[in-house]
């Protein structure tokens, strides 16, 4: 970290971050995982309801199994505990045996208990997940077949998501890679077929992918996704433009304050990891521009609102667990690139919220939000399908490496 930009007592303050997050994670977020999640010898609950009870029945979804590898993966590279590599060979084995798509390439969305396919739809989201965890694998332990099954995945989303014509990744396709009716990741996103939330995934997993494999064609790829965001998604105002048509229109005036925040530090990382320093010159501007546009979501008590959907005129002020994490980082990031004070000090202002908030200090983990009211929500999971320890797990890591 370059410390020419930053204070003694700024520095001071960063190192203590650091090592709470350190702390919050190796006492907190991954034990929780390794105690709760893991069915049999090799296998992996789907969902904990937010009253903390195990439905060991719940489909498991490709997400979830992958999002556990990358954070277990991850915690290896760094910390080289055992028990963080067991579990990331556990959620790999389930790729490998259980996810992946032998005849037609690609990733299931989800399985049964028992490990057989369940939706065999191919959601290009998810298998970006996927080349984030294999790679980060290969990064951690040296694992070749990782590496070579994530290659295979990029190849698959380059063959058969990549637009050609109008440039962009389209969402989703049947087993066989054919056009499907509903392309949505959830009941909450709109039915278009190119979606903000896709291509930031798809940026990070390259991200990820280029560090470990220096191949030329990823490279571009990676540089034409940057430019796709400097281009397409990112609006004058700062704030990233969430559903988008084949043409790139888009009809929605919603800010999602968490991807805003998320998407300042991940394209920062990706044009610092692709190293073209025109690229990387034209992302360092907007870094904070996009995080300034978040900050309208930032709140006094130090947490970030969920999202304003403008055209109808509603805020959801909820504080999610994985907006949180997304702004300790990005406000980290913002204080790292322009020695800005207010970034060091927002980082914190939202951690402390998370630590008398968000943390589940009796059963572990986090809580999925804080509701408006300031209570606690206990009606959505505690683990499952999109509560994962990756977003408060990668929080605490990139703490912990930006310090180091």
């Amino acid at each position: 970290m370059d410390t020419s930009k930053h204070t003694a007592a700024e520095l001071f303050a960063a190192q203590a971050l650091a090592a709470q997050a350190k702390k919050e994670l190796t006492e907190n977020i991954l034990p929780y995982w390794m105690k709760n999640m893991c069915s049999g010898d090799t296998g992996l609950y789907g969902r904990i309801s937010g009253k903390e009870e195990l439905d060991a029945q719940a489909p498991v979804g490709a997400i979830m199994t992958s999002r556990i590898l990358w954070t277990f993966a991850s915690a290896y590279r760094l910390l080289h505990r055992q028990e963080y590599r067991q579990m990331a060979e556990r959620a790999k084995g389930l790729i490998f045996n259980n996810f992946y798509d032998e005849q037609f390439g690609g990733i299931y969305w989800s399985i049964n208990p028992d490990g057989s396919p369940l939706d065999t739809k191919k959601q290009i989201y998810a298998i970006a997940f996927c080349i984030y965890g294999l790679a980060e694998f290969y990064r951690a332990a040296g694992d070749a077949e990782s590496l070579e099954l994530a290659k295979k995945l990029y190849n698959d989303i380059e063959e058969h998501s990549f637009d050609q014509q109008k440039n962009g990744y389209f969402e989703a396709f049947t087993r066989e890679w054919g056009e499907i009716g509903d392309m949505r990741l959830s009941d909450k996103d709109a039915n278009e077929s190119k979606t903000m939330n896709t291509h930031l995934h798809v940026l990070e997993a390259y991200t990820c992918l280029y560090r470990v494999w220096k191949d030329e064609g990823l490279a571009g790829q990676l540089k034409n996704l940057i430019e796709v965001f400097l281009e397409k998604i990112l609006a004058e105002d700062g704030h990233l433009k969430l559903f988008f048509d084949n043409d790139w229109n888009c009809n929605y005036d919603i800010f999602s304050y968490g991807h805003d925040i998320e998407a300042s530090w991940l394209l920062h990382e990706a044009a610092i990891v692709l190293g073209d320093k025109q690229t990387l010159a034209k992302v360092e501007k907007v870094v904070p521009l996009i995080a300034k546009a978040a900050s309208e979501g930032f709140s006094a008590e130090g947490g970030m609102i969920y999202e304003r959907d403008n055209a109808r005129d509603h805020t959801d002020a909820d504080r999610h667990w994985w907006v949180q994490a997304e702004s300790v980082v990005g406000y980290f990031n913002l204080w790292q690139l322009t020695g800005n004070q207010e970034g060091i000090e927002n980082a914190i202002h939202c951690w402390e919220f998370i630590k008398n908030n968000i943390i589940d200090r009796e059963n572990g983990d986090w809580f999925w939000s804080i509701r408006a009211d300031g209570s606690i929500n206990r009606d959505d999971d505690k683990a499952g399908f999109w509560k994962c320890p990756y977003h408060n797990g990668r929080m605490c890591m990139e703490l912990i490496e930006r310090v180091k």
